[in-house]
């Protein structure tokens, strides 16, 4: 079949490890920062960069012939804002509190170097099928990563998960407390690169052998 050809099994793999737009490309840090101090937001901003990219590579694909050179950036921003109002405006419907906690964020997915880098690299030069597959792929692994930091921050910082207590309070009676340093911006640096190096180290392991 088709679906399971090794060209589409490779757009939807290769991002989330060996090809991952964090860890390798050092793509979309700027959201991984802001975004993933409660676990919450941080999966609800990954399902959404996930669905923009793959639908906005499907489109572009399916435009790709018809679309000209010239004008091919404006194209795919008219593709990524429409997409980005209509998912801002579900989130804001259904889940308003997460929504609200991640202002322009969502808003700023417009401008996600991942999305556009996508875009231009493979939906325009791609079939529809690879494109969206493609752009599952780099919204998986981009979302993988916002999810680990988010779960780490959350309940090192917290004692959290999802809102929910999860270190019990004897551990607080025997004189645990939470990191309020691991909540800050530059910890979440701090776990992303720690996340790339461990990345970094396995490949080139896998490479030596």
């Amino acid at each position: 079949m088709a679906f399971l050809s090794k060209k589409n099994k490779e757009a939807l793999t290769s991002p989330i490890g060996a090809n991952n737009p964090i860890l390798v490309q050092i793509l979309g840090i700027c959201s991984t920062l802001a975004v993933t101090a409660k676990l919450k937001p941080a999966f609800v901003m990954a399902l959404s960069v996930m669905v923009v990219t793959a639908v906005a590579n499907l489109v572009i694909s399916l435009m790709r012939k018809g679309i000209p050179s010239r004008i091919r950036i404006i194209v795919q921003l008219v593709v990524v804002a429409a997409l980005v109002i209509l998912v801002d405006q579900i989130l804001k419907a259904f889940v308003y509190d997460v929504s609200k906690s991640l202002s322009v964020f969502v808003g700023l997915i417009i401008t996600n170097c991942i999305i556009m880098g996508r875009l231009e690299a493979f939906a325009l030069g791609n079939k529809p099928m690879p494109s969206f597959l493609d752009g599952i792929g780099n919204g998986l692994g981009y979302g993988m990563i916002l999810i680990i930091v988010g779960f780490f921050r959350e309940l090192l910082g917290s004692g959290q998960l999802w809102g929910y207590q999860v270190i019990p309070q004897w551990c607080y009676d025997h004189g645990y407390s939470n990191n309020g340093l691991i909540i800050l911006p530059p910890m979440a640096l701090i776990i992303v690169g720690i996340i790339i190096w461990v990345h970094r180290s396995k490949n080139t392991s896998l490479q030596e052998k």
